[in-house]
């Protein structure tokens, strides 16, 4: 993998709100199942992380990039600590995207480190999420170490309109 630089931002700026936008269009447009239909429109892209930045700098939630050297954004993934009262020892990991130009070379990895690191420092004990069944990121958590907790049929949509199973994962971090 090429120098790739992971960093947290809470207030991002409109160069990095277009770059996420450009990896969600991305990972949509690829046919990732994660909350969005095709098409996927800038507009669509440009609210949510929106909406994801204002919880950032709210501290509700950890929003981790991975950059190229000329700070292109080339994947991200979130933490969400607003969570009820009688769960501050954990977080839930969500939004983990790649480019498709950055497959292939560890960057997912390097992410999830990155985020389990970061929940650590947090003070977090444990993490939990979800994903599409069989899919590239369920892989990744099964070699990052997480345990499958179990699968719901039918649970979301790909973004063509499909139906397609869910399996919930976590992991002890503390």
């Amino acid at each position: 993998m090429s120098t790739t630089n992971i960093r947290r931002i809470d207030q991002p700026t409109e160069r990095e709100i277009a770059g996420l936008c450009d990896v969600l269009i991305d990972c949509v447009e690829g046919g990732a199942s994660v909350s969005f239909m095709a098409p996927m429109t800038r507009e669509k892209a440009d609210a949510f992380w929106r909406k994801v930045a204002a919880s950032a700098a709210r501290g509700e939630r950890a929003l981790l990039v991975a950059e190229d050297e000329s700070t292109r954004i080339l994947g991200t993934v979130q933490l969400i600590w607003d969570l009820p009262e009688n769960q501050p020892h954990r977080g839930d990991l969500g939004k983990m995207l790649v480019h498709r130009d950055a497959r292939g070379r560890g960057l997912g990895a390097a992410l999830l480190q990155a985020a389990e690191d970061c929940a650590r420092a947090e003070g977090k004990t444990l993490l939990v999420l979800d994903t599409v069944t069989g899919s590239a990121g369920y892989r990744l958590y099964e070699r990052g170490g997480w345990t499958r907790v179990g699968e719901i049929p039918n649970y979301a949509l790909m973004p063509d309109g499909a139906p397609c199973p869910t399996t919930y994962f976590y992991k002890e971090i503390g």
